[in-house]
């Protein structure tokens, strides 16, 4: 049995998964904002868990951040209190057995790659568009974490080919981690909604502008194509470095189905050669694939 652990800002999910990948026992609580009683939750929910199914289980975690090869502590963390911490030591040494700990979006990856959208490719890029913007990369179902824990920190590179607007946007938009002009900006979901702001000078969540575009609506219109291009040309980024076998879309505004059909063809214009069919895939298994990934950081066979 495999065991995985979303630690979300508000939410921890925990499941237990056969060898089949079926789900045996799933269950959610708040996340305390405190170090100490994080560790306790888990090893409660893991108790749980196990108690319920009546087997014990391997255990693989997603955290909204990454260990540090050379620390062995949490950095970059927006769940702020784990930050400096030896997570990873201190669960294995409460639940006495090895925890695998990775980025929340690197378990999308994982999760993505052994049973959904990009189930059998070898290289799987894998995208969170929502209230922020982050991605993991997957090799052959396995995490790629980089020698300094960072793979995957895409949305903090700048928006690639900014037109005069986008130079505009940057100096208008600073990015939370200091800089200005990072992809997280454009097109996390609150960087739609923040376009669409500038725009119109109304305020509106991303789903009630797209309610918009589908009414015909011209300004919501031109929010979501500006919002297809810059998505466009950050993926076009990824495929000249990576080329990627699969792109996986997850998070809010991987629900906008529309991108699916426009994205692709507007990328070939930024990819070197002009010459790009990589596929790009809604996550098959939606808000569940960051806990399943967790699970699945413990390969089959192990």
């Amino acid at each position: 049995m495999r065991i995985g652990i979303d630690l979300g800002g508000t939410k921890t999910e925990i499941i237990a998964l056969d060898e089949r990948g079926e789900t045996l026992f799933r269950h959610r609580q708040p996340t305390p904002r405190d170090y100490q009683q994080t560790i306790e939750l888990i090893a409660s929910l893991v108790d749980l868990t196990e108690k319920e199914t009546g087997q014990r289980g391997t255990v693989g975690m997603g955290i909204p951040g990454s260990i540090s090869p050379y620390t062995g502590v949490v950095k970059n963390a927006n769940s702020t209190w784990l930050n400096g911490k030896p997570f990873d030591k201190d669960l294995s040494q409460r639940l006495n057995r090895e925890v695998r700990l990775a980025n929340d979006a690197n378990c999308l990856a994982v999760s993505e790659a052994v049973d959904g959208a990009a189930a059998g490719a070898q290289t799987v890029f894998a995208v969170i568009i929502g209230t922020g913007c982050g991605s993991g990369i997957a090799f052959n179902g396995h995490s790629h974490i980089g020698a300094n824990g960072t793979a995957g920190e895409w949305g903090h590179n700048p928006l690639p080919w900014m037109d005069e607007d986008e130079l505009r946007y940057r100096n208008e938009v600073p990015c939370y981690c200091g800089k200005q002009g990072c992809i997280e900006t454009f097109i996390s979901g609150t960087g739609f909604g923040t376009d669409y702001q500038r725009l119109s000078g109304q305020a509106l969540k991303g789903n009630e502008i797209i309610r918009l575009v589908n009414e015909q609506d011209a300004v919501a219109e031109l929010a979501l194509s500006r919002y297809e291009m810059r998505l466009a040309k950050s993926l076009a980024h990824v495929v000249n470095i990576l080329d990627p076998d699969v792109i996986v879309l997850g998070g809010g505004m991987s629900n906008v189905d529309r991108l699916y059909q426009t994205v692709p063809g507007l990328m070939q214009k930024w990819v070197f050669g002009g010459e790009c069919e990589t596929p790009i895939r809604k996550a098959l298994h939606g808000d569940s694939s960051g806990v399943r990934g967790a699970a699945w950081l413990w390969p089959q066979g192990e």
